[in-house]
């Protein structure tokens, strides 16, 4: 009853009913108390209602132009709020409601562009970043190369010489050889596990040269086998998103999959990254054990560091989790037709 009574419509037709029973209550009566030939009760009565309905009826007819109007702005607000920024209302005549219309789509013209300008700094900003690494990233590849030259290169050789003696050592001494070739399958298993290491850390570089979609269908179905994961990967992108926002997505993915082998003991995982014609859209869900949600703290699970190149590219970063029933992180940002290419130089 209370939200049929605060539709503004019917709530128009209730006071001006209400009104116009008491302006005839009060007519009626100073009729009677001034005049010595007062009108019939009967006759007043349906004159009064007469009145009364009339008036609601105006009143409503009126209240249900005001109410579409308000549902209009409300709507727009709505699809402002889901990050619809091209939402915008209708043209109006001569109204009452023109300059309120006017002014939101000005309000809304301007968030648009003061968010695209957001998002196009914060792609330069991951460029220039990038480009301030690049020094340190040719250091740690050359810290790399030793490493690779100083323990799998050493073993390998060690193997080749090993394996090369060993046909003329079946021949002489086989129980000896025997031993040779145990030893090869351990140095063998050490150097793999050696290169996997070396290999994990490159991971990060390997968005280069790929599109995202395409880093995805190597990396991660490869990190969910060596961490036990059965993971699912789902992506429906439209098209491909410019090297600043394909590096960041790929950041925040690295950080969320490591949350998730390090503390949610989950069996599967699910990517899911897509997009509309106003969002871009990152899931990640795993069936772990999850944790209260007033335990998620702004320096906690990554957070802070996931929300960082969200907020860059004007989005944000949301975790859903229930004890024992999984963790859902969800990243967004708003996609804009006009892009800025020199940002993506």
């Amino acid at each position: 009853m209370m939200r049929f009574v605060r539709n503004s419509k019917w709530e128009n037709a209730i006071y001006a009913g209400v009104s116009a029973l008491v302006m005839m209550l009060v007519l009626y009566f100073g009729w009677v108390a001034l005049s010595e030939a007062p009108p019939l009760p009967e006759s007043w009565i349906g004159w009064t209602v007469v009145f009364v309905i009339v008036q609601m009826a105006v009143a409503y007819i009126f209240g249900h132009r005001t109410q579409r109007r308000l549902d209009q702005l409300q709507l727009a607000l709505k699809q402002a709020k889901a990050g619809n920024w091209k939402a915008r209302l209708p043209g109006l005549g001569p109204d009452a409601f023109t300059g309120v219309y006017n002014e939101f789509n000005e309000m809304l013209s301007q968030l648009e562009n003061r968010l695209k300008l957001l998002q196009q700094i914060g792609e330069r900003d991951v460029m220039e970043e990038a480009s301030s690494k690049e020094a340190a990233v040719l250091e740690e590849r050359r810290r790399l190369a030793r490493d690779l030259h100083d323990t799998v290169s050493q073993q390998l050789f060690a193997l080749h010489m090993s394996a090369s003696s060993l046909p003329k050592l079946l021949e002489k001494d086989e129980i000896h050889a025997h031993k040779v070739m145990e030893q090869l399958i351990a140095m063998s298993s050490s150097a793999q596990r050696q290169m996997r290491g070396l290999i994990a850390q490159l991971r990060p570089l390997e968005l280069q040269g790929r599109t995202l979609a395409e880093a995805l269908e190597r990396w991660f179905p490869d990190y969910c086998r060596h961490n036990g994961l059965q993971g699912t990967l789902d992506i429906q992108l439209l098209g491909r998103l410019s090297e600043a926002k394909e590096h960041q997505l790929f950041l925040v993915i690295q950080e969320a999959m490591a949350n998730v082998v390090k503390h949610s003991e989950a069996s599967a995982v699910r990517l899911l990254l897509g997009e509309t014609d106003r969002q871009v859209t990152l899931q990640i869900e795993d069936n772990g054990t999850g944790f209260q949600a007033d335990q998620v703290r702004e320096g906690a699970y990554g957070l802070s560091t996931m929300r960082e190149r969200a907020l860059k590219l004007g989005g944000d970063v949301e975790i859903v989790t229930k004890q024992g029933a999984g963790t859902r992180v969800r990243v967004w940002f708003p996609k804009f037709e006009e892009q800025n290419s020199g940002s993506e130089k």
